[in-house]
């Protein structure tokens, strides 16, 4: 984890998990909600809140296999959720209420940050594979000026 875009998306993995825990505690403390912010289903949450743990091992030692199950995890928990609650309000017209739209927001952004924690590996690789460096290619890269170099030095024959 060289850049600091990488090390931006883990933090903002971590602070939405930290959201995510304090909303799962908040509805198994008894109350309905958290501010609007529901639990769709409490014990997938509290399961997707320990596989995020190992996912952000995985992704901060820059392992591929991290970010599928960070996207496949929370593609099936908030994905089920989209599609049984906003897609048929948006498809029907109906108006969305306000804690309906908060959650969909929220899946959403769980939903982007799974794709772009698979989106940061696969750069980083492709960066690693073809990896050029401006300050020192121009040495190493030069072939055909040294072997002009070496022929024009065997030239200069210095009598004694």
């Amino acid at each position: 984890m060289k850049s600091l875009g990488s090390w931006l998306l883990i933090f903002f993995m971590a602070m939405f998990w930290v959201f995510r825990i304090v909303v799962t505690l908040t509805v198994q403390g008894g109350a309905d909600s958290f501010g609007g912010f529901i639990v769709i289903n409490n014990v997938f949450e509290i399961a997707m809140l320990f596989v995020s743990l190992l996912c952000f091992v995985l992704i901060v030692r820059r392992m591929l296999i991290g970010g599928i199950i960070y996207l496949a995890g929370y593609g099936l928990y908030f994905g089920s959720y989209l599609i049984s609650t906003a897609i048929p309000s948006l498809t029907s017209g109906e108006t969305m209420d306000v804690i309906v739209l908060e959650n969909v927001i929220i899946a959403v952004i769980a939903l982007i940050l799974g794709l772009c924690s698979i989106l940061d590996i696969a750069i980083e690789r492709t960066k690693a594979k073809n990896f050029t460096d401006k300050k020192t290619d121009w040495f190493y890269d030069n072939q055909k000026y040294e072997r002009q170099l070496d022929e024009r030095a065997d030239k200069n024959q210095y009598k004694l």
